[in-house]
Parts: structure tokens; C-alpha cells; sequence
């Protein structure tokens, strides 16, 4: 873990990875639920469009965790429950890296999650 991580990453989350879709379309399920150490900020989004305005909700959360892709699920706090939507997971819509500038050991990732 890096230094900056070290002392910034001090939260929980949960993450579940999918394990894909079935030719007809059916979720395989998820993998078993995993804690991973985060910060996290929650946030609101308005967008307008030719039918009106949308308030979309959004949480971000850093973290050093690789693994996570679109798709998967995640939830501030811990939860032992396999299935994330039971544990009230939010499915992750997009993951954006970026270097470790400082200790060059272990890149940052923003898992954003959408509602």
C-alpha cells in the first residue's frame, strides 16, 4: 500500500465481482463478497433533456482495489451476504485508474457506482 493510501484509505466496502451472463441472457451469480479498504463521496447529477431533468445518484470510491470493472457491484460498509443486490450494492458503471505518483507501488482506481 502506498503511503498516500496508507493514511487516506480508511473506510470499508464490499465488492462482488459478476461471473457473466448465460447465451440466453441470465446473470451466473456473483463471486463471494470481498472487503476492500476506500474513501468514498457521494454525489448528485442533474441532467436535462428534451423530455426533462433527470437528478442522477452517484457514489465515487477510491481505492487501490485492481479488480473491479462495469458491471460489478460494490457497498460502503461490509456485508457478508453473497448476493450484492440483497445487500443493497450499487453496480459499478465505470472505473477510472491513476498512477501512484508519489511511491510508484500500487496505482489508485475511482470505482463509480450509479443509481
Amino acid at each position: 500500500m502506498s503511503a498516500a493510501a496508507n493514511w487516506s484509505y480508511t473506510a470499508a466496502a464490499t465488492f462482488w465481482k459478476t461471473l457473466g451472463y448465460s447465451e440466453s441472457g441470465d446473470n451466473l451469480g456473483y463471486s463471494a463478497p470481498v472487503a476492500i479498504l476506500c474513501d468514498y463521496e457521494g454525489s448528485l447529477s442533474k441532467r436535462i433533456g428534451s423530455i426533462g431533468a433527470e437528478i442522477v445518484a452517484k457514489n465515487t470510491i477510491w481505492s487501490e482495489y485492481a479488480d473491479a470493472t462495469t458491471g460489478d457491484y460494490i457497498l460502503i460498509g461490509t456485508s457478508v451476504d453473497p448476493d450484492p443486490l440483497n445487500a443493497g450494492a450499487d453496480e459499478i458503471m465505470q472505473v477510472i485508474r491513476y498512477a501512484d505518483t508519489f511511491d510508484r507501488i500500487a496505482d489508485d482506481y475511482a470505482i463509480i457506482t450509479g443509481v
